[in-house]
C-alpha cells in the first residue's frame, strides 16, 4: 500500500492508493453503503472520497485518517463491522498502531472470563481500571457516559463469579428520579424501579445470556435491587457494584462501603457531572472520593472524555459541554 500526498500544504488534501488490490478486502474495509468510511468521518471530523480503490482524504486529521484506512485494509480479510470500525478507532486513538490488538497479539491487560472472548481494556485508563479492579477490594470509576465505567465493572464481576473467585453477584444503584416522579410510574414497587436497574440488566444479558442470567437470578447468585435494599446487610463472598453512584448521599454511600463482609469487592462507578440530587445535597461519590483518597486497599480510575467507547460523536458531545462550561467558569 502507498500514499501519494497531493501536495504539502497544511490541510490539503491526501490521495491514497490502496494496494494490492483486492476487491473483496475493499469492501470489507468501505462496508455496506460505504458506512465504515462514514464512521471513520465522523470520528475524525474529515471527508472521504472514493473511486474504486483511490481514496481522497479532505480535513485537518487528513493524515491520520490515511494511516487508519491503511489499517484497516490490512485487516479487512473478513468482514468489518460498525462495531469494529468504532473500537478500533477508539484503540488508535489511544496508542501506537504497533499496540492495537489483534487475534494475534492481544492487548495488555487482564483478559476476562465472558461470553465476549474479545473483551478487554480499549484505552490505557480501562486497562488500569480492570488491574485496579483485580487488585483491591474497593475500586471506584469516575468519569463521562460511554467511558466503560459500568460495563467494565460487571464483565469483571462476570469473570470473577465464572472463576469462583466469588459466590454472588449484586448490583445496586440509587433509585434518583431524574424529572419524573416515581409515583407516577405505573406498577408496583419493582416495577417502579426496574427501569432504573435496566442498564445493568442489559450489561448482564450481553456478557452472560439471557438464560443463564434468568436461572442465577432464580437461584440468588445474582442479585439486582436499589440502594435503599442494602440497608442492614452484611454482603460476603460476593462482588458488588454501586452504579450511578453520583447520586447517592454521603449517608447512603458510608451506608454502602460499609456493607461489604469477608470475601467481597466492591465497585463504585458514577459520572460526577451528572447528580440528579436536590440542589444544596452533596454527593455521596464527590464526598467519599475526598474522605477515602489516602485510604489503603482502594483506588480511583478518573476517566476522560477520550475514554469514550461509544458511537463516535458520543466523546465530541462530552467535549463540546466541557467546553461550554470551562467558557462560562472563566466568565
Amino acid at each position: 500500500m502507498k500514499t501519494k500526498s497531493a501536495s504539502l500544504v497544511k490541510n490539503s488534501p491526501l490521495d491514497l492508493v490502496l494496494s494490492p488490490l483486492d476487491n473483496f478486502r475493499l469492501a470489507n474495509l468501505c462496508g455496506p453503503l460505504d458506512e465504515n468510511l462514514r464512521q471513520i468521518e465522523t470520528a475524525l471530523d474529515v471527508t472521504v472520497s472514493r473511486r474504486g480503490e483511490r481514496f481522497t482524504v479532505r480535513g485537518e486529521a487528513a493524515p491520520q485518517a490515511v494511516q487508519i484506512l491503511e489499517h484497516f485494509y490490512a485487516r479487512a480479510e473478513a468482514s468489518l463491522s460498525v462495531d469494529d470500525i468504532q473500537l478500533g478507532l477508539i484503540e488508535i486513538r489511544n496508542a501506537p498502531l504497533r499496540r492495537i490488538s489483534t487475534p494475534d497479539s492481544p492487548v495488555d491487560g487482564p483478559q476476562l472470563v465472558t461470553r465476549k472472548a474479545e473483551l478487554h481494556g480499549r484505552t490505557p485508563r480501562q486497562v488500569e481500571y480492570l488491574k485496579y479492579i483485580q487488585e483491591h477490594d474497593i475500586t471506584f470509576g469516575i468519569g463521562p457516559a460511554g467511558t466503560g465505567k459500568t460495563y467494565l465493572a460487571v464483565a469483571s464481576a462476570v469473570d470473577a463469579f465464572e472463576r469462583d473467585l466469588v459466590e454472588r453477584i449484586v448490583l445496586t444503584r440509587p433509585a434518583v428520579e431524574a424529572g419524573e416522579r416515581l409515583g407516577f410510574l405505573p406498577g408496583d414497587l419493582a416495577q417502579k424501579v426496574d427501569p432504573y436497574l435496566r442498564p445493568l440488566y442489559d450489561a448482564l444479558y450481553d456478557l452472560m445470556g439471557f438464560d443463564r442470567v434468568t436461572k442465577l437470578y432464580e437461584k440468588g447468585a445474582l442479585e439486582i435491587a436499589p440502594l435503599a435494599f442494602m440497608r442492614g446487610r452484611t454482603l460476603n463472598h460476593a462482588f458488588i457494584i454501586l452504579d450511578e453512584a453520583q447520586n447517592t448521599t454521603p449517608e447512603q454511600m458510608k451506608m454502602f462501603l460499609t456493607r461489604i463482609g469477608i470475601g467481597a469487592k466492591a465497585v463504585v462507578t458514577g459520572d460526577p457531572s451528572q447528580v440528579d440530587l436536590p440542589k444544596g445535597v452533596k454527593s455521596g461519590l464527590k464526598d467519599a472520593v475526598e474522605v477515602l483518597k489516602d485510604v489503603r486497599g482502594i483506588a480511583i480510575t478518573r476517566f476522560l472524555k477520550e475514554d469514550v467507547v461509544r458511537h463516535p460523536l458520543v466523546a465530541r458531545i462530552v467535549a463540546a459541554y466541557e467546553n461550554q462550561q470551562n467558557s462560562h467558569a472563566a466568565h
